[in-house]
């Protein structure tokens, strides 16, 4: 079974930034595709960013476009997303997510309990 626990959340200033990491278990999560997601107080889960299981293809929501990196690590089965020029609009809740097939298509299949990300002066 894949467990997944995201860290790094908290409050950050406008145009400041911070790094969520996601500590991933399971047998063969390192060749799954995984991926960030958020929730905004009454909103709907959004996708923000995804990378393949080697790594090689990543895919960015064009809010945070250009100012997001996620990257992976397959020995440590570690996700992380950098996020630079944080707006207030960023805040949410932030999930860490993975899927055997795809992250980008549909709803993945194992999700971590997220971490609040804050973004104000």
């Amino acid at each position: 079974q894949v467990q997944l626990v995201e860290s790094g959340g908290g409050l950050v200033q406008p145009g400041g930034s911070l790094r969520l990491s996601c500590a991933a278990s399971g047998r063969t999560v390192s060749r799954y595709a995984m991926g960030w997601f958020r929730q905004a107080p009454g909103k709907e889960r959004e996708f923000v960013a995804g990378i393949s299981g080697s790594g090689a293809n990543t895919w960015y929501a064009d809010s945070v476009k250009g100012r997001s990196t996620i990257s992976r690590d397959n020995a440590k089965i570690t996700l992380t997303l950098q996020m630079n020029s944080l707006k207030p609009e960023d805040t949410a809740v932030y999930f860490c997510a993975a899927d055997r097939v795809s992250v980008v298509r549909g709803t993945p299949d194992y999700w971590g309990q997220g971490t609040q990300v804050t973004v104000s002066s």
